[in-house]
Formats: C-alpha cells, sequence, structure tokens
C-alpha cells in the first residue's frame, strides 16, 4: 500500500523545502555580490594597508593579522558593518535610507577613502542591477559601498547577519591580495589568515547586526594616517 502523509506533515515539509531554497538563492546572491569576480574594482584598493607596508607597521603575517582585527572590530570595518545594517533595515523607507546616504559619506576618512567607498558603490549598483528591484530607484548612483550592499541586500532579504560577514570577509579577503602584492606574505600564509579570522568576521556581523548607528566609532588612528599619507606617496601599486 502507499504511504499516506497527513496534510500537515506535507505542509511542513513543502515549507521547509521552499525555506531552503530561499537561503541558498540568498546565499548564491551574496557569494556572487561579494566575489572578486563582481566588477567593483576592489582589487585596485588597499585602504591605506599600502602606506602601512612602506611605513614598516605591516610587514608579516601576524602584523597583517593585527591591523586586519583592529580595522574590524574598531575601525573602518566596523563603520562599514553598521552602516551596512543601517541601510539593510532602510532599503524601504526613501527619508532614512537618504539619511544613512548622507552619513555614510560624509564619514570617509581621507580624500582617498571617499574616492575608493563612492567608486565601488556606484560600480556595485551599475553590476547589481541585474538583480531588478525598486530599490534601485531610492538610492541614485552617489552611495557608499556598505549602503550600497546593505540596501540591495535588504531589498532581496538575504538575512542581514550574513550579509555583514560576506562583506567582511570580501574586505579581508582583498586586504590579504593586497598584502600579498606588496610581499608582506604568500598565498599559503594569506589563506591561513583568511582562516584565522573567521571568529572576529562571524562575531563582529553578529555584533553589528544588533547594533544602530549611535554604535558608529573608530579607534584606529594610526590606519586613518595611513589613509592619508598615501596620497603622497610616490611609487604605488594602489589608488588608495
Amino acid at each position: 500500500m502507499p504511504i499516506t502523509r497527513p496534510a500537515a506533515t506535507i505542509t511542513a515539509i513543502t515549507t521547509t523545502i521552499m525555506a531552503e531554497r530561499v537561503d541558498t538563492q540568498a546565499l548564491l546572491r551574496l557569494v556572487a555580490w561579494l566575489s572578486p569576480a563582481f566588477p567593483v574594482g576592489a582589487f585596485s584598493y588597499s585602504n591605506g594597508l599600502e602606506q602601512a607596508v612602506h611605513d614598516g607597521h605591516v610587514s608579516d603575517a601576524e602584523s597583517l593579522r593585527r591591523w586586519l582585527e583592529a580595522l574590524i572590530c574598531h575601525g573602518s570595518g566596523w563603520n562599514d558593518a553598521v552602516l551596512l545594517g543601517e541601510a539593510y533595515r532602510a532599503f524601504d523607507d526613501p527619508l532614512r535610507l537618504a539619511s544613512v546616504i548622507d552619513l555614510a559619506e560624509a564619514m570617509a576618512t581621507s580624500h582617498e577613502r571617499h574616492m575608493e567607498t563612492m567608486l565601488q558603490g556606484e560600480a556595485f549598483l551599475a553590476a547589481a542591477r541585474h538583480w531588478p528591484h525598486p530599490v534601485f530607484g531610492r538610492l541614485g548612483e552617489g552611495v557608499a559601498y556598505p549602503v550600497a550592499v546593505g540596501a540591495v541586500a535588504g531589498a532581496h532579504t538575504t538575512g542581514l547577519e550574513p550579509a555583514i560577514a560576506a562583506y567582511l570577509h570580501a574586505s579581508v579577503s582583498n586586504a590579504v591580495s593586497v598584502a600579498i602584492r606588496c610581499g608582506v606574505t604568500g598565498q599559503r600564509d594569506g589563506v591561513g589568515l583568511i582562516a584565522a579570522l573567521e571568529p572576529t568576521i562571524a562575531t563582529v556581523a553578529r555584533k553589528a547586526s544588533a547594533a544602530s548607528l549611535n554604535d558608529l566609532g573608530s579607534a584606529t588612528i594610526t590606519a586613518d594616517i595611513s589613509s592619508l599619507r598615501h596620497e603622497t606617496l610616490q611609487s604605488r601599486l594602489f589608488r588608495s
């Protein structure tokens, strides 16, 4: 005899399958949007890391780990995560979204940092239009990178904590690529560093997903100075 299942059980199974499909779709979108192949030009920016290497602040894998951990927990990485979270929650609120757009641009700590975040935000929105949504009409074009990612991720309901984690992971991966090209570390140690920073990324993503704009703040003065000093670096590989 064929096995029959109660209607409630069938509904529960169907709901679970649909939820898994939605989660997979969200994962695929985050992987696409924050992969090295996504055309935002991240490879051409170092967020001041090139200057930090030049000045001797970062000279090996361990000092690179400490540098990146400080940025993620107390510097531009943390602020980007908080701004991304606010944009995620505000994607369907034009006034609130406009406010975080203005704030994110104003918080750029140097000319090159402003260029880095604004040009990447513009490039991200141009490429992300392959996933159409009315949110693009609310964003315009002049949007900082974390706000662009946050608003689009919110519009597509990817989940806030995963979106922040993916963004921070992409930032760390790009920084490791910068360090490899600057001769600070090799590929094997670079991958090991990405693995070592996983717990930090997860912790910050969790905290930032519950944070508000009142939690913005930076204590990485050396990194901010490095970003400023890079503007006058004579021989350079990167735009920031």
